[in-house]
């Protein structure tokens, strides 16, 4: 029980850590990069802020995954895991990496369609894949969260 505590202490430490990287990312480092690269690039200067969007919304969406994630560590603190609140917060994780999934497939499908170099491309589609993984494993344990809600709201009946 002490190890449980002390693991949802560091992971909250690296939580607030990432989302504070993440917010310098997402406000001064995207933004200065597209308008650089415009810069120094003026034939790819038209997606300057098509690209600046797509960055932003995927961080956005890593920024919702960690404060769910926060939310359902408040649970297994509290133990209140095994709850129908803690699937909403699942969910709203499953909803954000779908998102973020389709995103990251336009931006592969236009790359891909658009590339002469085949490493973007190839790097993409990667990050398709292993984006679809997280997103099927985040489904199967959601499954599992509610069965083991099930479970221990029926034991608790019997007791």
């Amino acid at each position: 029980m002490l190890t449980e505590h002390r693991a949802v202490a560091a992971l909250r430490v690296f939580l607030v850590l990432l989302f504070g990287i993440l917010v310098l990312l997402q406000t001064m480092s995207l933004p200065g990069q597209f308008a650089h690269m415009a810069e120094e690039s003026p034939d790819f200067a038209y997606l300057r802020w098509p690209a600046t969007v797509v960055s932003v919304f995927l961080v956005l969406c890593v920024q919702v995954v960690i404060v769910s994630t926060w939310k359902l560590l408040t649970r297994v603190k509290t133990d209140r895991i095994f709850s129908e609140e803690s699937l909403v917060w699942v969910d709203v994780i499953v909803w954000a990496i779908g998102a973020a999934w389709l995103v990251l497939l336009a931006v592969f499908l236009y790359v891909g369609f658009n590339a002469e170099d085949p490493g973007l491309p190839l790097l993409l589609f990667l990050l398709v894949v292993g984006v679809s993984a997280l997103g099927l494993l985040l489904v199967v344990m959601r499954a599992l969260l509610r069965k083991a809600t099930t479970l221990r709201t029926d034991m608790e009946a019997v007791i």
